[in-house]
């Protein structure tokens, strides 16, 4: 028995070690770091929404044409990630919500594994904020994000641990990093927050969609003014607070004549959303940029010829040559500081397992082409 005892114990011990190293892994590989590129000085963003992954092949593409139906699937969308990721190199992923269709999604845990299989296998840092159609299958809001936190490679968290009070699942905020070995090596340069925007409305006399709440924008402007201290206080104090970029799915009903104001925290330079899978309009209004991404999954609805898109933010540092030698970041469309592209990926048609081909075009010339009344770019594909 004192044998047979002590060989329980030392296996009980082994299995202790082992879920200490388990979780001691999965606690280091949230923390992974986000920084700037040394060789090219840049932070590379991927961002794609709505994907609306359902149940893999079995589940057919929506608005493609007739001939496409036979050998169009979820795989379509799995083969579109996988060709962004190999041409445009993403330092990060972001996935802006309805990234499952719950509806149509039999086991939304092996539709979000699927889902975002591309990201993990990429070894890339992503993360992820809920749509309005990710918890309408057999798990909640909560338990959909709880999901996504337990995934590899992901930086998502379920909400933030100072705020106690707060309403969603999905807000939280993460630093991007100076390069590394630079004076700003410690510093968040870009700060990345995202945000629950909610399902549904719940209050009767408000019809529609779901929206960011009274606690949300408080945690978020706390946040913000905390990162701005950080930024211009010792060591290494900087002038201005760093630029921050915001990503949620349901566009907040003031899109339109949306300013500062909205984000009173004022180091927010620019909003990504989804939600509107026919609209990828990008543009700025006193100061913030504003984006759409446009539809991404073939199993979203969209328009036939209307190819599929994600869209690509790429933040470029160039060092100053002053005093402290340092580097300088700053957000702004037409400055030298930083270049914020935010291009549009855009998956040509369906043509089953092949994967299609892929043009690139800069949110202004998109623009311009809309504004012309031309779709030769997509239409010609």
């Amino acid at each position: 028995m004192g044998v047979a005892a002590k060989k329980m114990g030392t296996v009980a011990v082994m299995m202790l070690w082992m879920a200490f190293l388990c979780c001691h892994a999965a606690q280091g590989q949230r923390r992974r770091q986000l920084r700037f590129d040394g060789k090219r000085g840049e932070f590379r963003i991927l961002q794609v929404a709505d994907m609306h992954y359902g149940n893999g092949k079995r589940t057919p593409c929506e608005d493609v044409f007739p001939q496409q139906m036979p050998t169009c699937s979820d795989l379509n969308t799995t083969a579109f990630i996988r060709r962004l990721i190999l041409a445009e190199k993403p330092d990060f992923i972001v996935f802006t919500g309805d990234n499952i269709f719950g509806f149509d999604a039999s086991d939304p845990a092996s539709s979000m594994n699927a889902a975002f299989a591309p990201a993990i296998s990429s070894n890339i840092p992503w993360a992820a904020v809920l749509g309005n159609h990710d918890q309408e299958s057999t798990l909640s809001r909560e338990g959909v994000m709880k999901h996504i936190v337990g995934m590899k490679n992901t930086l998502s968290q379920v909400n933030p641990s100072e705020a106690h009070v707060i309403d969603g699942y999905g807000n939280y905020n993460l630093e991007v990093h100076g390069v590394e070995g630079s004076h700003l090596a410690n510093k968040s340069v870009l700060n990345l927050y995202f945000l629950d925007s909610g399902d549904y409305s719940t209050v009767p006399a408000i019809p529609g969609y779901g929206w960011i709440k009274p606690s949300q924008q408080l945690w978020f402007q706390r946040t913000s003014f905390k990162l701005q201290r950080s930024y211009m206080n010792k060591p290494e104090p900087q002038r201005g607070p760093a630029p921050g970029l915001a990503y949620f799915h349901i566009p907040l009903p003031e899109y339109a004549s949306f300013d500062s104001s909205n984000f009173t925290a004022g180091d927010v330079k620019a909003v990504f959303t989804g939600h509107d899978h026919l609209n990828d309009f990008c543009g700025e209004l006193t100061g913030i940029n504003l984006c759409y991404a446009g539809g991404f999954g073939y199993h979203a609805y969209g328009k036939a010829g209307w190819a599929r898109r994600a869209r690509m933010v790429v933040a470029s540092l160039e060092k100053k040559q002053r005093k402290d030698r340092g580097e300088q970041l700053s957000l702004s469309k037409h400055g030298n500081v930083l270049m914020m592209n935010t291009s549009l990926l855009l998956m040509a048609r369906c043509s089953g397992a092949k994967v299609p081909a892929m043009i690139v075009a800069t949110a202004a010339q998109k623009e311009d082409e809309m504004e012309k009344g031309s779709r030769s770019n997509v239409s010609s594909l």
